[in-house]
C-alpha cells in the first residue's frame, strides 16, 4: 500500500453538515483540509439518504463502528465513500470474499531481494496498515467472510482494542483517527432467500460489538429517478422523462413481487441505470430490458415480469431482435 494519505496527520477542519450533505442538521463533522490518493473520487450528483448519512457521520465523529445492511444495489459502499470524499478522509475498501485469509489480513513473511541477496522480511497486511493510520476501512460483503478472518476482526471492533500480531510478538494500538465500517446484504442470520449465495451466519457476539447497525433500503420513486438521471442525464430529455418514470415503476413492481414471494430477482437502481444506458446504445427499450435484466431471470418467472412490464408500458417485452438488425 502507498503511504500517500493526507498531508495532515489528523482532521484539521470542521465541515458543516447542512451545506455539505444537504441535511437539515446544524452541526459539523471533523475532516481534512486536503487529501491524498486514498480519498475516494467525489460524485457531485450523489444523493444522500438522511438516516444512513447520519449513521456514517456518527461513525466518523465519535469513532463508532458502523455496519450498513441492505439489498444489493442500494448503494451501501458508495454511501460511505461519498461521505469520506467530502471529508477528504482516506478510505480503503476490502472485499471479504472466501479467498481472503487470515494471513492476507494480518501479514506474512515474504522473501525479498536486498543488496542482491534473498532475505525473509515480514510484510504487514491491510488490517494493521490501516489500523495505524487515519484511514476509514470498509469491509465489503461482511457476511461472506471466513470464520477465521472474522475472529481477527472481532478484536478491532472495540474502539480501544489493540491488535496483536503473534508472528512478530507485537501489540499495535489504534490510530485515534482510524475508522471501521462494513456492508452486508443479510442481517447475519444467513440467507433464506437464495439471493446471496456464499453468505454466512455471523457470530452474534461479534455483531453485538458494532455500535451502529443501519439499514439502507431502496429509494422512493422520485429520488430514484433523480439518481438514474445523475448517471444517465439523456433520460431527462422531454420525450424520455415519462419513460424513465415508467422504468422506475417497473423496478418497484419487481421489489413488491419479491416481498410477496412471487419472483426471486429484483431490479436494483443499478439495474435501472444499466437499462437506461443500454436503451441509449441499442435504441430499443424492450431489447435493453432483456439485456439489462430479463436474461438473468428464471424462465418460469418471466411471464410475471412480462405482466409487470405490460402494466407499465402497455405491452409485454418483445423477444425478437429489432427489425433493423434482422438478416437481409
Amino acid at each position: 500500500m502507498s503511504e500517500d494519505l493526507s498531508p495532515v496527520a489528523q482532521p484539521d477542519i470542521e465541515i458543516p453538515i447542512r451545506e455539505t450533505f444537504g441535511l437539515d442538521v446544524a452541526g459539523t463533522v471533523p475532516g481534512f483540509s486536503s487529501g491524498g490518493e486514498h480519498v475516494p473520487a467525489l460524485d457531485p450528483s450523489y444523493r444522500f439518504d438522511p438516516p444512513t448519512t447520519m449513521a456514517i457521520l456518527a461513525g466518523f465523529t465519535g469513532n463508532l463502528r458502523v455496519l450498513l445492511q441492505g439489498r444489493h444495489g442500494t448503494g451501501k459502499s458508495s454511501h460511505i465513500e461519498q461521505v469520506a470524499a467530502r471529508l477528504n478522509w482516506p478510505c480503503v475498501r476490502l472485499n471479504l470474499d472466501s479467498h481472503v485469509s487470515r494471513i492476507d489480513l494480518i501479514g506474512k513473511d515474504a522473501i525479498v531481494l536486498r543488496d542482491g541477496k534473498q532475505v525473509t522480511e515480514y510484510r504487514e497486511g491491510l488490517l494493521p496498515w490501516c489500523y495505524q493510520r487515519p484511514v476509514a476501512l470498509v469491509l465489503d460483503e461482511y457476511d461472506a467472510g471466513r470464520p477465521d478472518v472474522m475472529f481477527v476482526i472481532q478484536r478491532v471492533l472495540e474502539s480501544e482494542g489493540k491488535l496483536t500480531i503473534l508472528d512478530q510478538n507485537r501489540v499495535i494500538p489504534p490510530n485515534p483517527w482510524f475508522r471501521l465500517f462494513a456492508t452486508a446484504n443479510t442481517v447475519g442470520l444467513g440467507d433464506v432467500t437464495g439471493l446471496y449465495h456464499g453468505t454466512q451466519q455471523l457470530n452474534q457476539a461479534q455483531l453485538d460489538r458494532w455500535n451502529i447497525i443501519a439499514r439502507l433500503d431502496y429509494l422512493d420513486e422520485t429520488a430514484e429517478v433523480e439518481v438514474v438521471l445523475s448517471k444517465a442525464p439523456f433520460m431527462g430529455e422531454p420525450d424520455k422523462r415519462d419513460l424513465l418514470l415508467q422504468m422506475v415503476r417497473m423496478a418497484g413492481l419487481t421489489r413488491a413481487g419479491f416481498a410477496a414471494g412471487d419472483v426471486s430477482v429484483v431490479m436494483s437502481p443499478r439495474t435501472v441505470i444499466s437499462w437506461a444506458q443500454n436503451y441509449r446504445v441499442f435504441g430499443d427499450l424492450d431489447f435493453a430490458f432483456h439485456t439489462a435484466f430479463l436474461n438473468r431471470c428464471d424462465e418460469a418467472e418471466r411471464p410475471i415480469y412480462g405482466e409487470y412490464y405490460q402494466r407499465c408500458f402497455g405491452h409485454e417485452p418483445q423477444t425478437a431482435a429489432p427489425a433493423i438488425w434482422r438478416r437481409v
